[in-house]
């Protein structure tokens, strides 16, 4: 197994060279090939010995590059739940950018966080908002990441907590009204 981890490391330039079709955004093709060497790692070793007896290298390339497609271009892939959507909303729930140009707040140096028109900067905004979570129901607190922080939909969270979807649609929007509430409320003071 170790043999075709180190290959698969040395492949990582056909990866990026591929994921160029898609992105001429670099750090995007970073990130993408890192998830790609990362569902590598987490893949079933028989399945990933099988691939490789049968096409060898080709056959590695060929099943990373059909991952970086999907990657790239499916917003039902891990990638965009991991990253993309997380990215989205972040921006969406602390209304520091649209949605629209959410690709190019996250590789843009301006992403550090700045101070916005109240002169708070926006990363004590968050740890404000985690002050806030701390100060809630574990439940709801968790729930709450779960959803938001690792980028679970609400039916892979129901699938895997075993709770209903509706019963996680409630808590995540009760606790975000929550939040919104108590950060509105300190806004005005």
């Amino acid at each position: 197994m170790t043999r075709i981890y180190i290959l698969l490391g040395n492949l990582r330039p056909k990866y990026v060279a591929y994921a160029k079709r898609y992105s001429r955004d670099k750090f995007e093709i970073d990130e993408v090939v890192q998830e790609l060497m990362l569902y590598f790692m987490n893949m079933n070793p028989d399945t990933l010995k099988a691939i490789y007896k049968k096409d060898g290298e080709k056959g590695l390339v060929g099943y990373g590059c059909v991952v970086i497609r999907r990657s790239l271009t499916s917003p039902r892939s891990p990638y965009f739940y991991k990253i993309d959507k997380y990215y989205t909303r972040i921006s969406s729930l602390y209304g520091t950018h649209s949605s629209q140009d959410h690709k190019d707040i996250k590789n843009a140096l301006e992403n550090i966080p700045n101070p916005d028109d109240t002169g708070v900067p926006e990363f004590e905004r968050l740890e404000e908002i985690d002050a806030i979570l701390d100060t809630m129901y574990w439940y709801d607190r968790d729930v709450f990441k779960l959803y938001y922080y690792e980028g679970n939909t609400l039916d892979s969270l129901a699938k895997k907590t075993k709770i209903s979807r509706n019963s996680l649609f409630t808590t995540i929007d009760n606790v975000r009204n929550k939040i919104k509430t108590i950060l509105n409320e300190r806004k005005e003071e």
